[in-house]
Parts: C-alpha cells; sequence; structure tokens
C-alpha cells in the first residue's frame, strides 16, 4: 500500500498523510494536476469523484463532487494558492453549497509536496486547519479511515489500467472489516461490458459461475428503483440446488456505474450493497464490485464459498461472448 503514515495534530492543527510511490516526481506530478487521473483515485471506495473544472493556474479553481452509492452528492472546490511545478502546489479547499463556499464545513489549506527518492517519489499531503474543532469535525466525518482508501488506489493510475490488473484475473482486496473490492480486466470496449451486465440476453449467456449451471430467471429493471432478479439452477449432473438474488438499484450513470442492493431469495440473509464501476483502458474495460457487506462475518461466509472462482469463469465467458461482437 503506497500510504505510509497518516498523523493528526492538534497541537499544530494539521492533518498529513505521507505516501511512497515507485515512480519518477514527474510522473506522480502528473496523476496529481490531470483532472481525468484525478478522478480515478480522489474519491475513497464508494465515492468516486467527478472534477467538472479545473483551471491550474494560480487563482483559479478545480470543482469537483463525490457522488455516494446512494446518490448523495458532496461538493467541493479548490483554489489554486502557489504551484512549483513539479514539486509542490497548495489550495484553499472548501466544500461547496449552490457554488459558495459551505459554511456548516470547515475551509481548509493543504499542501501537496513531492520529493524524489531513490525508489522513486513521495508524496507529502498536509492540510491546515483554522481551529481544533475544524480539525475534529474532520476526523469526525471520517478523513483518517477515507483519505488512505482514496490514495492507495493510485497504484493502478500511475501504472496504467493494463499494466495494474492485465493477466491477474479475478482479484478479492479487503478494504476493512466490512468491504470487499473485486477487481477483473475484461478484454472489450466499456460499452459492451456495459450491455453485458444490463441487458438479459446477453447476462443469460456469461453470468453463469462454475460449469454445469444455467441460468433459469434473468430479469433486469435497470433505472433508479427498478429490481432486478437471477435465478440459477444445475443442470441434469450437476450436483446443487438451485439459488438465486434480488435487489434494487440505487444508482445508475451508464456506462460507468451501477449501484444495487442485493440479497439472497428464499432466506433471511441481509442484503449487501453492490457497486460496480467499469473504467476502459486501450480496448479493454477494468471491471469493479465494491461490496459492503451487513457485517465481517458474513463477508468471510461469502467470500469462502468460492465466489472469486465463480466470477472468473464467468468472466472469461464474459470475453469469449465480447470478441466477436
Amino acid at each position: 500500500m503506497p500510504v505510509t503514515d497518516l498523523t493528526t495534530d492538534p497541537e499544530s492543527l494539521t492533518m498529513t498523510l505521507t505516501a511512497e510511490f515507485e515512480v519518477p516526481v514527474e510522473r506522480l506530478w502528473q496523476a496529481f494536476t490531470d483532472p481525468r487521473q484525478l478522478e480515478q483515485f480522489w474519491g475513497p471506495p464508494g465515492w468516486p469523484a467527478t472534477f467538472t473544472g479545473f483551471e491550474f493556474e494560480v487563482g483559479g479553481f478545480a470543482r469537483y463532487h463525490m457522488t455516494g452509492p446512494t446518490g448523495h452528492v458532496i461538493s467541493s472546490a479548490w483554489e489554486f494558492l502557489t504551484i512549483d511545478e513539479p514539486f509542490r502546489f497548495e489550495v484553499l479547499d472548501s466544500f461547496v453549497d449552490d457554488g459558495t463556499a459551505s459554511e456548516s464545513f470547515p475551509t481548509m489549506r493543504a499542501t501537496f509536496e513531492f520529493a524524489a527518492t531513490p525508489s522513486g517519489s513521495r508524496l507529502t499531503n498536509t492540510t491546515h486547519f483554522a481551529s481544533a474543532d475544524d480539525l475534529a469535525q474532520t476526523v469526525d466525518m471520517g478523513a483518517v479511515e477515507a483519505a488512505p482508501l482514496a490514495f492507495n488506489q493510485l497504484d493502478r493510475v500511475l501504472a496504467g489500467l493494463r499494466a495494474f490488473a492485465e493477466g491477474k484475473g479475478t482479484r478479492v482486496e479487503l478494504l476493512d472489516d466490512v468491504r470487499a473490492r473485486i477487481t477483473r480486466l475484461v478484454e472489450g470496449p466499456i460499452d459492451l461490458v456495459w450491455r453485458a451486465h444490463v441487458e438479459p440476453d446477453l447476462i443469460r449467456r456469461w453470468l453463469l459461475g462454475p460449469a454445469g449451471w444455467r441460468m433459469s430467471v434473468c430479469r433486469v429493471e435497470a433505472w433508479v428503483g427498478g429490481t432486478f432478479e437471477y435465478e440459477w439452477e444445475p443442470e441434469p449432473g450437476t450436483e446443487g440446488q438451485r439459488f438465486g438474488f434480488d435487489g434494487e438499484t440505487l444508482l445508475i450513470d451508464p456506462p460507468r456505474r451501477w449501484v444495487t442492493t442485493e440479497r439472497m431469495v428464499r432466506t433471511d440473509f441481509p442484503a449487501t450493497t453492490n457497486d460496480l464501476s467499469l473504467h476502459s483502458a486501450d480496448g479493454a474495460t477494468l471491471v469493479t464490485l465494491l461490496i459492503t457487506y451487513p457485517d465481517q462475518r458474513t463477508r468471510d461466509m461469502v467470500l469462502a464459498t468460492g465466489m472469486a472462482d465463480g466470477m472468473e469463469a464467468s468472466f472469461l465467458r464474459l470475453e469469449a461472448l465480447l470478441a466477436p461482437l
């Protein structure tokens, strides 16, 4: 993980994050000054950022918002105070309500410093607060937990999606006690990968898990408030019992993101929140599924079923399906 330290200091009214990367300073600087690259890591998992403006000059503004899994939006803005390429820039960081700085949340001064190391480069991000109350409010909002999760996404941006994920199959990362992130690079353009996730005629052809199973029910309403239902049953000669899932769409942003609830049918198991996102790279698409479970026990129980192996079998079918399209 790139983040090596995060410290809050009530005496100096600062929060400082340090991270190490195996790339030159110039490459790290580029990631923080290109809004399309910033979007891939600035928001923590489940709260991706969208930059709508980026005037990278002293006195200019970068404007962005982060969208939560239920559609809640938090808007913010940076005012660039100083720029010393490629070593340092400083911003005034504000939450925004209706285009102006919010009075409900603190405005902070943040510095981003980039230094060369024997193995690459180091980022030091220091946030300065006006008061102890402002620092405490930011900590209470979860910044100490969220910042490392956001910055630890930088590795895949710096490497490029293909280099980061190609040939590595379906990967599972445990983010915290209740969340798991599953990633798979799929050979195919983002529009087709999206269609394969929301169109029943395509879903039936690849979302099958291990050999010997067929999808007997596939119904999808891909709009907010719409529901879905999937069921599978074993083919003759295959052991197993019929099972399925249903849920509701909480957020949808084609062809980038689809957030749903998911519950196993005919059981009293609690529902999960499944946050599917797609990113394109040179004709391939990185599929990321962020699953939030009700508790750690449920998370560990589900992952122990071999879910990742079943997903890998399905992704291989998906690539075969997309190849001639």
